[in-house]
């Protein structure tokens, strides 16, 4: 092989998966399960391998097969070579010797991979303990640890060291896992979703400190994500998975520009964009459950370029036309065959030569390629002009809004006289008829809490909300009643939110029953707001565990627009789903936005996703709003350092853009609620301030910024001393 890839040959392979299967062993009870069928991976020294598809799709199962850790029930078959070692069938004393020492994981769940009652410090320094020799003492592997944690970016090494992982925030522990990872510079590095459910600023300081990582010890990484976006700016190689298999597999590069698997380009247009006005792209359906599969595509039920051929075969991978490794059409092994070289055993045969710059299991992946992501999966664009600065009446308005909690005392009581917490203080916010907000920032800067307080209906403890024109401070209980009708919220976690014992009918009906709607109008609007959420009549008779996560984020948003709220709370809607799932649900907002839809109040900590939703856009931290403006002004010519930051922790979809953004990674983590202090909160981590003068320095540490108001009615607002120019 000459060009491109000879380099890549060239490198040591470490890691080598070939007919990888795992699946539940058939029983006199039950069938055989195959979850994992027959994947194919390489990894090479240095090289980043990222492994997509949607949950379910079986990456996490291999990923713990990889390291012979699959759960009880379960058994891996096929060949999983580590530095040429056979790992399958391989002792559990024999595997326990090389996990940790060649080859280590990174969990996606750092507080459960963690034990509770030990110090970071000491479980860090036990795995240096048992495989380095000599093995270092106590003292000398806690200092080591301390220095590991400081390589990947850790504040404060020494006290996190120290602390136990329910002290530490969702970031610094997964960053400790890394460390842990590294201790013993493992050839493999296996990171199984790292980034999953964080912060947009944390992801990318776990993102960084697996650079760092693979940097420091020469490792391999294979990382595991579900969403596209994290591994155009990271792998060399993306493989993805949909029902238990790889069906696309290449340079990252050519699989970004030219997928020629729909479900690729699916997934890849299901990210919002930052970078432009482009709308994700919803795959309808749902990935077939373990053991429900036909014969021919898994995919071909949800693909819109299905034919009768791909309902009755399954495709081989082969080789993407213009493939060096094959020509188009050719089975993967082509290569190998024209060679001469020695037929393949019935278990090999469709094992491809992972050299090969682009393989591609479909039948019709030329289509696929010509037509893109938006037209295989065509969004629902609403036609509908943007509101007009300073006309549109307000239906929410928030002024100088505070809420503090109590400190608790020993064994959690509450007393008088304890010290309080502020989690917001004097928030302004202003919603108008017709439009959505988008309230962003990272967790635990107050934009739950202010959803709460709103949909409390109750008098703040200072300040004023005024919801409909009627302060809430005011409310008689009969008109609370009346008014609770036009406010609606949808939480974060449907499944916690739905109760688990009523129907799907009764749930959506709950909030008509509560205005006292006669029984013909519930009757008749059930059916009629579960179609408007892409839900069918029939799913009125069945319980809310029977659906999907994004089918019960739908009923959450059905029982919502039950009662034609003129306002609607959205809490972080689409955060815990899968990217595809996102793009549905966000499909489905998008719409909700026609007249005569309701006001929104959209909560997220992902700026890409605000963007393809709201008309302007507020940015909190620390309990304050610090910057809003339109989506176009923010987006455009962010103010704050803040905001610029978050925007630059969004990753893009597109290798060729997110390898050359200049992007500022945050520090540290956000202050904890109570932590005040004098002058600016944000200083701590502020790019901005490190690049002051002292005289300038000191402005920020004594004086908390004024609100900067433009001119314009309901124009832009800044709190910052030394707001971002663009010059």
């Amino acid at each position: 092989m000459t060009g491109p890839g000879s380099a890549e040959a060239a490198r040591e392979v470490l890691l080598e998966a070939r007919g990888l299967r795992v699946g539940r062993p058939a029983s006199r009870r039950s069938p055989a399960l195959p979850l994992v069928r027959g994947v194919d991976l390489l990894l090479r020294r240095g090289e980043v391998l990222g492994l997509a598809g949607e949950s379910g799709a079986g990456k996490s199962l291999t990923a713990l097969a990889l390291l012979g850790l699959c759960p009880p029930g379960l058994e891996a078959t096929g060949s999983v070579r580590l530095l040429g070692r056979e790992l399958v069938g391989l002792p559990v004393r024999d595997l326990a010797h090389l996990r940790g020492r060649h080859i280590a994981m990174v969990f996606q769940d750092a507080l459960a991979a963690f034990t509770p009652v030990h110090r970071i410090g000491d479980q860090i320094g036990e795995a240096l303990r048992i495989h380095q020799r000599p093995r270092p003492g106590r003292e000398s592997a806690r200092r080591a640890a301390a220095e590991l944690l400081d390589a990947v970016g850790v504040p404060e090494p020494g006290r996190v060291a120290d602390s136990y992982p329910h002290q530490l925030s969702g970031g610094t522990r997964q960053r400790a896992m890394i460390a842990m990872a590294m201790a013993n510079r493992p050839d493999v590095i296996v990171a199984d979703e790292p980034t999953s459910a964080l912060d947009v600023t944390v992801q990318a300081q776990v993102l960084q400190a697996l650079v760092t990582a693979r940097r420091e010890t020469g490792a391999a990484l294979l990382l595991i994500s579900h969403d596209l976006g994290v591994l155009a700016g990271t792998a060399d190689r993306v493989a993805v998975m949909y029902g238990g298999r790889v069906v696309e597999y290449g340079r990252t590069r050519e699989l970004f520009a030219r997928p020629g698997m729909p479900y690729t380009a699916g997934l890849i247009g299901s990210v919002p964009r930052l970078d432009r006005d482009v709308p994700p792209t919803p795959m309808p359906g749902a990935p077939p459950a373990p053991g429900d599969r036909d014969p021919g595509c898994t995919f071909a039920p949800r693909c819109p370029l299905a034919e009768p051929e791909c309902r009755t075969y399954e495709p081989e991978l082969v080789c993407h036309e213009g493939d060096v490794a094959g020509g188009e059409g050719q089975p993967a092994d082509a290569e190998a065959a024209l060679a001469g070289a020695e037929p393949r055993l019935p278990d090999q045969e469709r094992q491809p030569p992972l050299d090969a710059r682009h393989l591609v299991a479909c039948r019709r992946s030329e289509e696929a390629v010509r037509l893109g992501a938006a037209e295989l999966f065509p969004p629902s664009v609403p036609v509908r002009a943007a509101v007009a600065r300073g006309v549109a009446e307000p239906v929410l308005r928030i002024r100088g809004l505070v809420k503090s909690f109590p400190v608790a005392g020993a064994g959690g009581r509450r007393r008088r006289g304890r010290r309080e917490v502020r989690a917001l203080e004097g928030v302004d916010l202003e919603v108008r008829r017709g439009e959505t907000l988008g309230l962003v920032g990272e967790s635990g800067c107050g934009k739950s809490t202010t959803l709460l307080e709103v949909i409390s209906l109750k008098a703040p403890r200072q300040g004023t909300i005024e919801v409909l024109g009627q302060d809430t401070g005011t409310l008689s209980r009969d008109a609370e009643r009346r008014l609770r009708g036009a406010l609606q919220i949808v939480f974060q976690d449907p499944m916690a939110s739905l109760d688990p014992r009523m129907t799907v009918g009764d749930i959506v009906a709950e909030p008509l029953l509560v205005q006292r709607a006669p029984a013909e109008r519930i009757a008749a609007r059930v059916p009629e707001v579960l179609r408007l959420v892409g839900l069918r009549p029939d799913d009125a008779a069945a319980l809310p565990h029977r659906y999907s996560g994004g089918q019960r984020q739908r009923i959450a948003i059905a029982r919502a627009l039950a009662v034609e709220p003129r306002l609607l709370l959205l809490d972080e809607p689409v955060s815990a789903l899968d990217v595809s799932v996102r793009a549905g649900i966000l499909d489905l907002l998008r719409r909700l936005k026609e007249d005569p839809g309701p006001s929104c109040l959209f909560v997220s900590h992902d700026l890409a996703m605000v963007r393809q939703i709201a008309d302007r856009v507020a940015v909190m931290y620390a309990g304050r709003v610090v910057e809003t403006g339109t989506v176009d002004e923010v987006f455009g010519q962010p103010c704050h350092p803040y905001t610029k930051a978050l925007l630059d922790a969004v990753p893009v979809p597109d290798p060729a853009v997110a390898r050359v953004r200049s992007a500022t990674v945050l520090r540290g983590d956000p202050p904890a609620a109570g932590d005040s202090g004098t002058g600016c909160r944000f200083r701590p981590r502020c790019p901005v301030f490190e690049s002051l003068e002292p005289s300038q320095r000191s402005r920020c540490e004594r004086e908390f910024p004024a609100v900067v108001r433009t001119p314009a009615d309901g124009g832009r607002s800044v709190v910052c001393h030394f707001p971002l120019t663009g010059d």
